[in-house]
């Protein structure tokens, strides 16, 4: 919460009194309250909470999340006013070169060519070029703007192609996530320096930002030895560092306003990824509040479903996973679930069902992950389906659902068979669990089941593994070996 705290406190006067009457306006009390405490009186959340009477911590984190959107959407109106006007300058070019003297046009358009420049707005550019070339047919400088015209509209496809790039990247991602396939890895390595090669043909920091965005994320999670074998290579923290000074230096860029969400995720998964728990924390705090906005929307510059991944493994190490399904009910509750992105879906039901789990809300967590397997087409992700169907076997299992433990098994044990029981080893060791723990023989079955989680234990899968998460200790092994459920 330090940024949104901190966003809070170096509002202006006059932004804040705006800001508050607006919330006045809607008789939003509660939101009014949390936001005199931090601005005010420097409150913790704690003291916020007791202030506020809530019951539980979920609450809370709804109410302070519903204050973030309110606050972000009040900067982003603040911000739209200078380049709105520069857009409406750029619509209404044609007027100005009718109405005004071709002087007059001339220093208007070379005026309107420096801000542009300054927002790094390539479309409208090559606008304003285009009319300058027309202004200049019968000067030497007709020459000149030609070639500027041309160049922006080479450096305006760049940019598309960047952003396309960017894109078609993380949707690899995805898939790569899933199968953790060594083509697919080879695939982004090589996108990653096309990637490079595209956004080095120009000065722009928008490029500059693209291509950053994609080069520290392939670094954290898909390839982090070349980098550290590369001598030459900038230090991630450094990128990061020089990142966030370009969004600073341009606050009223929508782009990069949204992008601060981006960088602070980056930020955040640098710090998981060094081991640097107590500086993670500082941006998991503000990263989680953000997180429906992140998952819903911010696809195109990034793969949010890690975030959920993270956090799983955070609940992990503060043995707080109990404490999820209740969060999830307030901060998730009208969460936009794009079913058609099935990597994201995957990961966001698993991450559900998991919560659900360990807050023994069973029925829950086989809704989530039925749904999953009835929603998409699982034809490229055969493993992550395998996955999933043995999840519910365990979870049926748990259930005393013989029925449905009967069905889903004949499927599961054609699938190894087809798939090959190498190249599914999760998979098939914890299906020989279960069917260790449906053996009606009880004799050495604790033994055999226990062997059987300390081979799943030492692998480590270079894919996401719902099985993976489920944690096989001493007592759910007691559970499995004698069905005491």
């Amino acid at each position: 919460m330090r940024k949104f705290r901190t966003i809070i406190k170096q509002l202006s006067e006059s932004d804040y009194d705006d800001f508050k009457s607006s919330l006045i306006e809607n008789k939003a009390d509660k939101t009014i309250y949390v936001l005199d405490a931090v601005r005010e009186r420097d409150l913790m959340d704690k003291e916020i909470m007791a202030g506020l009477a809530v019951k539980t911590p979920n609450t809370y984190y709804s109410l302070r999340s519903r204050l973030g959107r309110k606050l972000e959407e009040y900067l982003m109106q603040r911000m739209e006013h200078p380049r709105t006007d520069l857009l409406k300058k750029v619509h209404n070019i044609n007027e100005l070169i009718f109405t005004r003297s071709k002087e007059i046009a001339n220093a208007a358009l070379k005026k309107l060519e420096g801000e542009l420049k300054d927002y790094d707005l390539s479309n409208e550019l090559t606008l304003v070029y285009k009319s300058l070339k027309k202004l200049h047919i019968n000067h030497p400088n007709y020459f000149q703007y030609s070639q500027l015209y041309n160049r922006h509209v080479a450096y305006m496809l760049a940019m598309d192609k960047a952003e396309d790039m960017l894109a078609d990247y993380f949707k690899k991602f995805g898939a790569y996530t899933l199968t953790g396939n060594e083509t697919l890895k080879i695939e982004l390595t090589l996108l990653k320096k096309e990637m490079y090669n595209v956004c080095s043909l120009y000065q722009s920091h928008r490029l500059f930002v693209f291509n950053s965005c994609l080069r520290i994320f392939h670094r954290l999670f898909v390839d982090s030895e070349s980098y550290e074998l590369d001598k030459d290579a900038i230090p991630t923290e450094d990128l990061l560092a020089e990142n966030d000074q370009i969004l600073a230096s341009y606050k009223k860029d929508p782009i990069y306003f949204h992008l601060g969400t981006v960088f602070d995720f980056l930020w955040m998964c640098y710090y998981n990824h060094h081991n640097f728990f107590r500086k993670f924390e500082v941006y998991y705090e503000e990263i989680n509040d953000r997180s429906p906005q992140l998952l819903s929307n911010y696809y195109l510059y990034t793969f949010p479903a890690s975030f959920l991944i993270l956090k799983l493994k955070r609940a992990f190490r503060l043995d707080r996973l109990a404490e999820l399904y209740e969060e999830n009910k307030g901060l998730y509750k009208n969460l936009n679930i794009d079913k058609s992105d099935i990597p994201q879906y995957y990961i966001i039901a698993v991450y559900h069902a998991i919560s659900a789990y360990y807050a023994h809300k069973l029925k829950e967590a086989i809704t989530w992950l039925t749904n999953l397997v009835n929603d998409v087409g699982w034809k490229n992700y055969p493993v992550a389906l395998l996955e999933i169907r043995l999840f519910l076997v365990f979870l049926h299992y748990l259930s005393n659902n013989k029925e449905m433990i009967s069905l889903l098994r004949k499927s599961i044990q054609r699938t190894i068979r087809v798939i090959g029981k190498e190249n599914c080893k999760i998979a098939y060791i914890f299906s020989s669990m279960m069917n260790e723990s449906f053996n009606e023989a009880k004799k050495y079955k604790f033994k055999n089941i226990k062997k059987l989680a300390y081979r799943l234990d030492v692998i480590s899968p270079d894919y996401f593994s719902p099985l993976k998460l489920i944690q096989i200790d001493i007592s759910l092994i007691e559970r499995l070996s004698t069905g005491k459920i």
